[in-house]
């Protein structure tokens, strides 16, 4: 096997295959699934609308892929108890983490605190091995300063992961915003994970940032456990990789 082809394969176990499309429906979710378990290695999760977590429960029963949903997305300004309603109601159908948008508008108002007490309302739903990963919008952000500021709330209002983007605004994830994410997490000390979203598509772009966790958090630090790159269309790129096709053009999506 070559060298790209082992790339490929590691990076699609640190895959969260996602369909966030607004025409998601149930053949679709099969599609993703099916695609989940697939011959070259199961991903790390699969995350979708939270009115599909029961199905997706159902159809990955009994295999190692945990199932994602998203919360307050995309634009971050969920009312707090809605929020919460609905995370208990998908933690019931069988979610293991939570996707959440950190109130980045209030953040960015001031209002430090309505933005760490979703954070941290949310991460006290939590029990066991479930997750939350607050996903910052770091492309809404003015600078890395503010990147650095809100990785650092997050983490001390109990992130479990720290995510870059929903991929629903024009600037996803980028190599400057993911370095001030991954310097904040080496600094606070805590097991703190990184996930990449939004608009990576080809085995070289997993790749940059793959590189680049192990760069700033050391060699080896990527894992399941640390490191996830949250896309659909990526999958694809990665499988061409591993059958000898080459990094083939992707469709286009999340």
């Amino acid at each position: 096997m070559s060298d790209e082809a082992v790339l490929a394969r590691r990076l699609i176990g640190l895959l969260d295959l996602t369909n966030l499309e607004l025409s998601c429906g149930p053949t679709d979710i099969k599609a993703l699934c099916a695609r989940a378990v697939g011959p070259h290695g199961p991903v790390a999760a699969v995350c979708v609308w939270p009115q599909h977590t029961g199905e997706v429960d159902r159809s990955l029963a009994d295999t190692p892929v945990r199932i994602a949903t998203v919360m307050n997305f995309p634009s971050g300004d969920g009312d707090l108890e809605a929020v919460l309603s609905d995370m208990e109601e998908a933690l019931g159908d069988g979610a293991d983490e939570i996707d959440l948008v950190f109130p980045y508008r209030d953040f960015l108002a001031g209002e430090e605190e309505a933005a760490l007490e979703m954070v941290r309302e949310a991460r006290g739903l939590l029990q066991g091995n479930q997750r939350l990963k607050v996903i910052l919008e770091t492309g809404a952000l003015p600078d890395l300063a503010a990147v650095s500021r809100a990785s650092g709330l997050a983490i001390a209002a109990g992130a479990d992961f720290l995510k870059t983007s929903t991929g629903k605004i024009a600037v996803s994830a980028t190599p400057e915003a993911s370095r001030a994410m991954l310097e904040a997490i080496r600094a606070s000390g805590r097991p703190v994970g990184f996930k990449a979203a939004g608009g990576i598509r080809t085995l070289a772009d997993a790749t940059l940032y793959l590189a680049l966790a192990e760069t700033v958090m050391g060699p080896g630090w990527a894992t399941p456990e640390t490191f996830r790159i949250g896309a659909s269309s990526l999958h694809a790129a990665l499988v061409a990789a591993i059958d000898g096709a080459g990094s083939a053009p992707a469709p286009q999506g999340y």
